[in-house]
């Protein structure tokens, strides 16, 4: 057994010693056979698999397969010129057969399938491996982004993508061994040329000088040797260079060759009848093998009206078993739901969810070249580094209830969002120092509520000229999208999620995580946290220096509230930089009779802090801050109300009832080196 797990070593180095040792005719005539065999046997496998990787050690084979005839030809060339041009009953018999009588005949149609192999089927070969080699490398980085963007969707496991892009590994892998390897056939088939010739010259020499023939014995005896030779090699090459021509054209194919033969050839029936009635009138031709015409032509027309009977029996049975299917849709339904398993199936939601009306569809799918799966990828990537959380899987699916035009945002299986944007157009938007007026159709941006114009293609250069902010549709949604998350990231991040961040840092600091978790403070409790802290739009990377102020502040401070406080001041350089312009920040200072009557009015109870202030008071306090920040919204953007760092909790959760997306900062949470220029002041209105 041990010799047959081996039998491919020994085959090598058999091989290589035909080079050197002289084979008696007898086993060279075995050894031609096998040739011929194992060259049949590569050709049909080639045209029974489905994929180039099937056959992945084809780039070996043909390698030892070269070197296996190469050294049958110079044993055989030894024996032709030393014996002779007696070399076995093989290369006789192939000799005689094609010769048939006449030397210079049987040479010339050896000469064209030398020349048939090597220029056309050898030379072919080569280039389709070429252009092969190099369009498979070319496309890896598509193939790879493809596959992060299906794994980041969704659409496939984490195994899945390993096995795709293993798979791509192995075709540029493969299709680069096969540019190489065609070199060999080309090479053989050169070398079959030139040891044809060795063998008529350098025999007619030694037949004439050496054995006293004639001229024509020498022809006739060493011709039939020389063609002999050249077919026992130029068959098993002709078999091997259409076998590697079919293995690099396999790529495109999603069956074998028979199949996609079948398939392919014989899709189109109403072509065959055309065929065969074109043979038919050939028969008019004078002098036509009328026969053979008119049979062939009738097998046309014949097999391409047996195909179309065959189509349409096929397409009535389909409808039937539609119809069938339909009827017993609701019985089958039953049946399904019966299992209480299947029922629970339905009760899971998405943490994110995207529908497109079906004009949409183009944007997001990406067999119609689509890139908004790309897009989700980059977000995905940028969220990560700026926030220092995960977006979760983003489900997309069509809709066909809404309108074309529409898509909806879901958050655990809730609508959020919903916008309209028309394909093949532009949103054009003045920022507010547009020169001049465009024709389109009056919008409003979804995502930030800004009025707006779809234009075409045509308008858009002249839009850009005029100081118009224009964007694509894709880029309308992706933008909403990116706000709808960036909202309502604090209700995805899930408990799995925590304990992924928290194995996260154990890597680089596993003593912190011991030390906090569970000790000072459990896993949900650390989920609040950061949920509050995501919900206003503080960023969570540094995940270490948070656990390092629960450590600290958590043994004696058990309100989730207020260690989100302390944890918001440890962060106050990520803070700063989020909020500052430069090295200063321009703010909105509370009154200290605000902050007396919010901090006078906090009642504590089993369940946490509240205020119990007087409506009246409630409302003068909301009625100053809007006042305020329609004073100072040409100065600032983004208006900041600056408070006392015991009161800002308070204060936030009263004001978020009425203005749910003001920033409120405490003064602990600001830099020491960032200067604070109060703009305006929030006071209680007598």
């Amino acid at each position: 057994m041990k010799i047959f797990s081996n039998v491919v070593v020994v085959f090598v180095i058999m091989i290589v010693t035909f080079i050197i040792i002289p084979l008696p005719p007898f086993f060279l005539d075995f050894m031609f056979i096998i040739s011929i065999s194992v060259s049949l046997i590569i050709l049909l496998t080639t045209m029974f698999i489905k994929g180039p990787l099937e056959f992945s050690i084809f780039p070996s084979l043909l390698l030892i397969t070269t070197l296996l005839r190469l050294a049958l030809n110079i044993s055989s060339t030894r024996l032709i010129l030393s014996n002779g041009g007696e070399a076995g009953q093989v290369i006789a018999t192939f000799g005689s057969f094609v010769l048939g009588g006449n030397a210079v005949v049987g040479f010339i149609v050896f000469v064209i399938i030398v020349v048939v192999q090597f220029i056309v089927i050898t030379k072919g070969a080569e280039r389709i491996a070429e252009v092969s080699a190099r369009f498979t490398l070319d496309a890896m980085p598509g193939k790879q982004m493809a596959i992060d963007a299906d794994l980041s969707s969704g659409l496939i496991n984490e195994q899945e993508a390993r096995e795709r892009r293993k798979t791509i590994q192995r075709e540029s892998e493969f299709f680069g061994a096969m540019d190489g390897a065609t070199k060999l056939v080309k090479g053989d088939a050169v070398a079959s040329m030139i040891i044809a010739v060795v063998n008529l010259v350098g025999g007619t020499i030694i037949g004439m000088v050496q054995g006293g023939m004639s001229f024509s014995q020498v022809l006739t005896v060493y011709s039939i040797a020389t063609v002999g030779d050249g077919l026992v090699s130029q068959i098993p090459a002709l078999m091997i260079s259409t076998a590697t021509g079919m293995i690099v054209t396999r790529s495109a194919s999603e069956g074998t060759l028979n199949e996609d033969v079948k398939k392919q050839f014989l899709s189109q029936p109403k072509v065959l009848i055309i065929t065969g009635l074109v043979i038919l009138t050939m028969s008019l031709i004078p002098g036509a093998p009328i026969l053979q015409i008119v049979i062939l032509g009738i097998i046309f027309i014949i097999l391409g009206v047996s195909l179309i009977k065959t189509a349409a029996d096929v397409k009535q049975k389909e409808e039937i078993q539609e119809m069938q299917e339909l009827l017993g849709e609701e019985n089958n339904e039953a049946n399904y739901y019966r299992n209480i398993d299947n029922v629970y199936n339905l009760l899971g939601v998405e943490p994110i969810e995207m529908e497109f009306g079906y004009s949409l569809l183009p944007l997001v799918d990406e067999g119609a070249g689509g890139s908004f799966i790309d897009r989700i990828v980059i977000f995905r990537k940028q969220f990560a580094l700026e926030m220092g959380a995960v977006v979760p899987t983003v489900r997309l699916r069509d809709n066909g209830i809404i309108n074309p035009n529409q898509y909806l945002i879901k958050i655990k299986g809730e609508e959020v969002a919903r916008g309209e944007v028309l394909v093949d157009y532009y949103l054009a938007m003045d920022p507010g120092n547009s020169t001049g007026e465009i024709d389109g159709i009056d919008t409003i941006e979804p995502a930030y509520g800004i009025p707006g114009k779809w234009i075409t293609e045509s308008n858009r250069e002249m839009a850009e000229v005029y100081g118009y902010t224009v964007i694509d549709a894709l880029s309308v949604i992706v933008t909403h999208m990116s706000e709808v998350i960036k909202k309502h990231i604090h209700e995805m991040i899930s408990r799995q999620d925590i304990n992924v961040l928290l194995q996260n840092v154990a890597k680089a600091n596993q003593a912190i995580v011991d030390d906090v978790i569970p000790n000072i403070i459990t896993v949900s409790d650390l989920q609040k946290i950061l949920m509050n802290l995501l919900k206003e739009g503080v960023p969570i990377r540094d995940m270490e220096s948070i656990l390092e102020t629960i450590g600290d502040q958590g043994v004696a401070i058990k309100d989730t509230d207020m260690l989100t406080e302390y944890v918001r001041q440890k962060l106050k350089r990520t803070i700063s930089r989020k909020y500052t312009d430069g090295n200063s920040i321009k703010v909105i200072s509370l009154d200290q009779g605000i902050e007396n009557t919010i901090l006078n009015s906090a009642k504590k109870s089993d369940h946490g802090t509240y205020l119990a202030i007087e409506p009246q008071v409630v409302q003068s306090i909301v009625e100053g801050v809007s006042e305020q920040i329609e004073k100072v919204k040409e100065l600032i953007h983004q208006p900041i109300i600056l408070t006392s760092p015991i009161v800002r909790i308070y204060f936030k959760r009263l004001i978020d009832q009425f203005l749910p997306n003001l920033t409120v900062l405490s003064f602990n949470e600001i830099d020491t080196n960032i200067q604070i220029q109060a703009i305006g002041m929030i006071q209680l209105k007598e």
